[in-house]
C-alpha cells in the first residue's frame, strides 16, 4: 500500500465575470480511497457547485467575478501500489453483446476519427487474434510511432494528425491508440487524472495525465501507450469519449491561465 498526496493550483486572470465547467474532482470510483477530503478552495467571491455529467464524472460549475481566480485542492489518497491490473485472456465481445452504455465508445468523436483511421487499423492489426493481442499490438505500434515532445504539444491535435505527424504528448498517444482500438471494434474511452513519476525517472514538469481504458472480458482495463508498461499510482479524475469530455476547464468568458501547478507525490 502507498499514500499519495495529490492536488493542484490553477490561477486564472479574468477581465470580466466568467463561468467555467471543470472536470477536476476525484472520480467516483476512487472516492472511498480518500484519506483526507478533496475539497476545492476558491478565491473570495467565486462560487462552486458540483454536478454529474453524462459519463458519471463529478464535475464542477464555477462562477467567478472579474479579477484573479485561484482554484486549488490538496488531498491524500490510499493506493494499492500495484501496477495496472490486466486480466489475462480477456475476450473481445461481439458488438451485439456489449452493454448499451459502452456502445458510444466504439464511435468516432472530436479527436478520434475512426473513419480516417479504419483502413490503416485493419491493415495493421486485422490479422491478429481479437481481444488483448490486438490491444497490445496497438499499444506497441503507438508507443513506437509517436515521439514524445512536450514542446510540440497542441491542444487541437487529433488522432489522425498524431498518426501523420508522429509527435505528441500523453493525450496524443491515448487518442491514437484508443481510436485504433475502436476501429477494431474494441470499446475504448479516454481517461484523465494524476500519474506521478512512481517507479520511473522523474520527468518535470508535473502535469495532469491522459491514458485510456478498453472494455474486454466485461471490464474496463487500463492502457497507456506512452509508457507501454503497467504503471503505479494513477488517480482517476474523469472518463469520456476523448479529451473534450474530460477537459480540466471550459470557460464561458475570458479566463487566461497564468499559473499552473500539479502535485502527485508518495507520502507513505
Amino acid at each position: 500500500m502507498m499514500k499519495i498526496r495529490a492536488g493542484f493550483e490553477l490561477v486564472y486572470q479574468c477581465p470580466g465575470p466568467v463561468t467555467m465547467l471543470m472536470a477536476i474532482n476525484v472520480h467516483r470510483s476512487r472516492q472511498a480511497d480518500l484519506l483526507t477530503p478533496a475539497m476545492l478552495q476558491l478565491s473570495p467571491g467565486a462560487q462552486a457547485q458540483n454536478y454529474e455529467d453524462s459519463f458519471g464524472n463529478i464535475c464542477t460549475l464555477v462562477r467567478a467575478p472579474a479579477g484573479q481566480l485561484v482554484i486549488a485542492t490538496d488531498f491524500v489518497i490510499a493506493d494499492s501500489g500495484l501496477p495496472d491490473q490486466r486480466v489475462a485472456g480477456s475476450v473481445q465481445h461481439e458488438i451485439a453483446d456489449l452493454p448499451p452504455e459502452v456502445l458510444c465508445f466504439l464511435l468516432g468523436s472530436r479527436y478520434c476519427e475512426t473513419d480516417r483511421l479504419s483502413n490503416a487499423a485493419w491493415a495493421l492489426f486485422g490479422h491478429l487474434p481479437p481481444g488483448w493481442p490486438r490491444v497490445q499490438a496497438i499499444l506497441d505500434f503507438t508507443h513506437s510511432h509517436i515521439k514524445f515532445d512536450y514542446m510540440q504539444a497542441r491542444s487541437t491535435r487529433t488522432a489522425w494528425e498524431a498518426f501523420q505527424e508522429r509527435v505528441g504528448v500523453c493525450r496524443d498517444y491515448a487518442h491514437l491508440a484508443l481510436t485504433l482500438c475502436r476501429c477494431m471494434n474494441i470499446p475504448a474511452r479516454y481517461c484523465s487524472g494524476y500519474m506521478g513519476d512512481f517507479g520511473v525517472p522523474l520527468v518535470p514538469p508535473m502535469d495532469f495525465s491522459g491514458w485510456f481504458e478498453v472494455y474486454l472480458g466485461g471490464l474496463w482495463q487500463t492502457c497507456d501507450a506512452r509508457s507501454n508498461f503497467p504503471r503505479i499510482g494513477r488517480v482517476l479524475l474523469a472518463v469520456g469519449r476523448d479529451a473534450t469530455d474530460v477537459a480540466i476547464s471550459n470557460s464561458f468568458g475570458v479566463a487566461e491561465l497564468v499559473g499552473f501547478l500539479v502535485v502527485s507525490d508518495d507520502v507513505t
